[in-house]
């Protein structure tokens, strides 16, 4: 029987979300925006993407970034950078499996990843323990965060374990929705409130920047 610390969360669950890194997944062509990264508009005077690192990097054991193309665009955010793995293979899942791999060959002593969209500038703090706690509590493979009734597959926790089986639904089946990859599997999902307001917001569209900017008030800026 795994020991409770006063708040309720096991000791070894302290232990195992201490050790888990995050991909913060760039790969967006912002055509809705005219182009572009979308992580680095700014809202309220920071860009999405420092107030996306602001939120996970409390949580997460180092963070990486996952962008095709030039690196140096992001260099002054002082995060790696890591392309895709799978060659002209688009997509939220290719970046995952890009994370997979890299934490396999420079983090082997992890055994989940955590992903987040890096346009999702109001992310929960209690992201990373509460999908961890809903994958031992439901004996799950994987987690995603959902809110008012919507799921939310990019941002989720990962067992670097299903590297090769996601590998091979990428390169052989040319599998490329989330949902459809993650149906496979033993998945839990878990639910945030959205008041005072949605934490998996996410700016899309020049309006969804107009929109980020009265939030970000009521998310104490």
């Amino acid at each position: 029987m795994s020991r409770k610390n006063p708040r309720g969360t096991s000791a070894r669950a302290k232990s195992v979300t201490s050790k888990i890194p995050g991909v913060l997944l760039a790969g967006g062509l912002a055509r809705r925006m005219g182009g572009g990264d979308k992580p680095m508009r700014t809202i309220a005077g920071r860009t999405i993407l420092d107030r996306v690192i602001a939120r996970l990097a409390p949580q997460c054991d180092g963070l990486i970034l996952n962008a095709n193309g030039d690196p140096a665009r992001f260099a002054a955010f002082g995060l790696p950078v890591i392309a895709d793995s799978v060659a002209d293979f688009p997509g939220p899942l290719a970046g995952i499996l890009a994370a997979l791999d890299w934490a396999a060959v420079n983090r082997p002593d992890v055994k989940f990843v955590l992903s987040a969209a890096a346009d999702c500038p109001f992310l929960p703090r209690d992201l990373v323990s509460r999908l961890y706690d809903a994958i031992e509590a439901e004996n799950a493979e994987l987690a995603v965060a959902a809110s008012d009734g919507q799921s939310h597959p990019v941002i989720g926790l990962w067992s670097i374990g299903l590297r090769e089986q996601l590998r091979h639904a990428l390169v052989v089946e040319d599998i490329r929705k989330i949902d459809r990859w993650t149906a496979r599997y033993r998945l839990a999902t878990v639910t945030w409130p959205v008041t005072p307001l949605d934490p998996f917001f996410n700016a899309n569209t020049m309006d969804d920047i107009a929109e980020a900017e009265r939030l970000a008030a009521l998310d104490g800026g």
